[in-house]
């Protein structure tokens, strides 16, 4: 049976955890990976997996996520089942309210789902990075004659206030959800880990009209899924947990693990990205039967010149360099660069992240940091070797790393000879 599915994708979250980032963009317009950016994941996983009736739910500062959605995502053919449409609140309720909860931003939009009859509803976040292969989410559904499926994976135990836990029994049925709870319960015979919702859910139409308008007339809701209609559903409808570690890429190798990260943190935004440095990284970004895909760019290739004696020569060791990035006589190790990057003479850049634009001067050096766009390092300047001196200028995480914001008033600039 071929079944219409149509999906939402949840963009309008103000990201304040992974702030300076988040800043000027919403958190799923971030950069990731030198040319993608965050919002490319989910998008590239429905598209690869043959659905295209896509809206984008959008909200806090999305004039950034707007204009990559309209330069890589725009459908220009001539079926009109095939789209990707940003979609602000509507107001549609009495009160004319932005989006109150993951749950009304639904509702609010439930003309749409009316207006397309479709056999399933997909509401999946804009903000993880993980490869995922919906169909088998869709088949195991259906299969399980599921009303409502959620997509989880164990995390560990110490993230569980993070989280929606999952309580389920051997054949998948949901048992008990707990939102954000640091007591929740562990899965069984692991007390190291708990069961956790990725925020991926596949819902059978008619159920997911009925609990929306239910929810909408609770005044005593946060109109929210994990905190108001999935703990609603417990006992009353057939809600499902569908294991992720099981899904399968096609072109993967057989047995690769399954790779997710939520990147809510400065830091976990920091680890998911040096993860792309591996000889044969989990995360998977040169599988043709499986594209990530993004916004098109008329970039030349990324060049690496000079190659003299003293150690002028321009170098680049377990790092990723995105198109019309130049290294001319620096070294860049173990790093991500995004596009037309420019790191001068003597230069080194190590375990940092450099957005888009940004020059490094001759002899600075950049430690374990993050460059937002546009930023102009001086010749000379040293970051990420004293913490407390870059704290007077820039953002510093508990950790350690260094986040310079891409307005250039709030770095030092210095005129950098090309």
């Amino acid at each position: 049976m071929q079944l219409r599915v149509m999906a939402f994708i949840l963009a309008g979250g103000k990201g304040t955890r992974l702030y300076p980032l988040t800043k000027e963009r919403a958190k799923p317009a971030v950069p990731f990976g030198g040319r993608y950016r965050i919002v490319d994941f989910v998008l590239s996983n429905f598209i690869n997996s043959g659905i295209y009736s896509i809206y984008v739910l959008i909200q806090f500062k999305s004039q950034s996520l707007l204009q990559h959605l309209r330069d890589g995502w725009e459908f220009t053919g001539l079926l009109k089942n095939h789209f990707v449409i940003p979609v602000p609140a509507q107001m549609r309720n009495q009160g004319e309210f932005w989006y109150r909860g993951t749950a009304d931003a639904i509702y609010q939009n439930m003309n749409l789902i009316e207006q397309a009859n479709p056999d399933l509803v997909c509401v999946f976040g804009a903000d993880h990075i993980y490869r995922m292969n919906i169909r088998d989410m869709i088949e195991f559904h259906v299969k399980k004659a599921a009303e409502i499926s959620i997509a989880a994976i164990p995390v560990e135990k110490e993230y569980s206030s993070e989280f929606g836990v999952i309580e389920a029994d051997e054949s998948g049925a949901i048992l008990g959800f707990h939102e954000k709870d640091p007591n929740a319960p562990t899965m069984p015979g692991d007390p190291s880990r708990v069961y956790a919702s990725m925020g991926n859910y596949v819902f059978s139409t008619g159920r997911l009209l009925r609990e929306l308008a239910a929810d909408a007339k609770r005044e005593d809701s946060t109109h929210d899924f994990g905190r108001d209609i999935l703990p609603n559903l417990i006992g009353r409808a057939a809600m499902l947990a569908y294991d992720f570690q099981t899904n399968n890429i096609p072109g993967d190798p057989a047995g690769q693990p399954a790779y997710w990260r939520d990147v809510g943190t400065i830091e976990a935004y920091y680890d998911a990205n040096m993860d792309l440095r591996a000889v044969t990284p989990q995360l998977n970004l040169y599988n043709r039967r499986w594209p990530l895909r993004t916004a098109g760019y008329d970039d030349p290739p990324a060049k690496f010149v000079l190659d003299e004696e003293g150690g002028r020569r321009g170098e680049a060791v377990n790092s990723i360099v995105a198109g019309g990035s130049i290294v001319s006589g620096g070294m860049v190790r173990n790093s991500i660069l995004g596009r037309g990057v420019r790191i001068h003479d003597f230069a080194v850049v190590e375990d940092s992240i450099i957005f888009d634009n940004c020059i490094v001067g001759k002899r600075a050096q950049v430690r374990r940091a993050i460059l937002d766009k546009n930023v102009i390092i001086p010749d000379g300047a040293r970051i990420g070797f004293d913490l407390e001196e870059d704290r007077k200028r820039y953002h510093v995480t508990e950790t350690g790393i260094v986040v310079i914001e891409g307005r250039r008033s709030s770095v030092e600039v210095a005129s950098v000879i090309f």
